[in-house]
């Protein structure tokens, strides 16, 4: 029966170490068996069909070793947007939701043709979020991952945002032309020693390109500021996703690149997530 088995599978994953063994028990369960998650908790009393079972004993392997509920579901709401996750992009999280509401506020007219660029863009989600709320806007994302770009360009398809969503691999903004109004990021900032203990989930499942910073964790900004400064407008906007104590950092050197109006802002967490800044018009 549902409850036996989510009763057992619960004990199976907080075991393992998960942090919401039950929750995700639930929703292993729906997506083996094809149900929303609230059937799943009203129907305690039904049968499993065999396959569904064998599904969810899969499923459930996968939980217990530590992948994300992302990797396994194939999936994450981003935004109010559902987004394809691979093991070759980043899990997108909530605390990102920040950079893109915090662009947005700066953007009293919605309607404008802006033009973005995203620098490790990843599943896309920062981008092809910022573009679903400015119709009039086209924006290109940057990766040094193919598959990463796949992932993408998949996910711009399914939002009905391939027409005005161009990715390519790139280095930064090496050898990259032309100008645009808005640069966004969240680069790899993970100090590189720091990775080992970071959650199983992070450290043993995530793209290794995508969180290593380097030994201080700002290889990235050093990098792709300086390129930033160069492809943005006159007046133009940054917004970077930043690590836990990097905003003085991160912020000098914005400064040294002469961005000015240097702004931090904190996540729904109280931790400072996002430094947004403007290029001198």
């Amino acid at each position: 029966m549902i409850g036996t088995k989510l009763r057992d599978a619960t004990a199976v994953l907080k075991a393992a170490g998960c942090d919401s063994p039950r929750l995700d028990a639930v929703l292993l369960l729906a997506e083996a068996l094809g149900w929303s998650a609230d059937r799943v908790r009203i129907e305690a009393e039904a049968a499993i069909p065999d396959e569904a079972a064998t599904r969810f004993a899969a499923l459930l392997g996968q939980r217990a070793a530590r992948q994300p509920m992302a990797q396994i579901l194939g999936r994450r709401e981003f935004w109010g947007l559902e987004f394809r996750v691979t093991p070759d992009v980043l899990d997108p999280r909530p605390d990102s939701e920040t950079l893109v509401a915090e662009m947005l506020a700066r953007l009293p007219d919605r309607q404008t043709a802006l033009r973005l660029l995203d620098f490790g863009t990843g599943s896309g989600c920062l981008l092809l979020s910022l573009l679903h709320e400015l119709p009039q806007a086209r924006g290109l994302g940057i990766d040094r991952s193919g598959a990463a770009l796949a992932v993408a360009t998949e996910n711009a398809a399914r939002l009905g945002l391939a027409a005005r969503a161009a990715f390519q691999a790139g280095d930064w903004g090496r050898d990259l032309a032309g100008l645009f109004d808005i640069v966004i990021s969240n680069p790899p900032y993970i100090e590189s020693a720091a990775i080992p203990s970071l959650a199983a989930e992070v450290a043993r499942h995530e793209p290794l390109g995508a969180l290593d910073g380097g030994p201080d964790g700002l290889e990235a900004y050093r990098r792709l500021i300086p390129d930033a400064a160069r492809l943005l407008t006159p007046g133009g906007l940054v917004a970077l996703e930043i690590g836990q104590g990097q905003e003085a950092a991160v912020g000098g050197l914005l400064g040294l690149a002469g961005f000015t109006g240097i702004e931090q802002k904190a996540d729904l967490g109280g931790t400072i997530r996002v430094l947004l800044a403007r290029k001198p018009a």
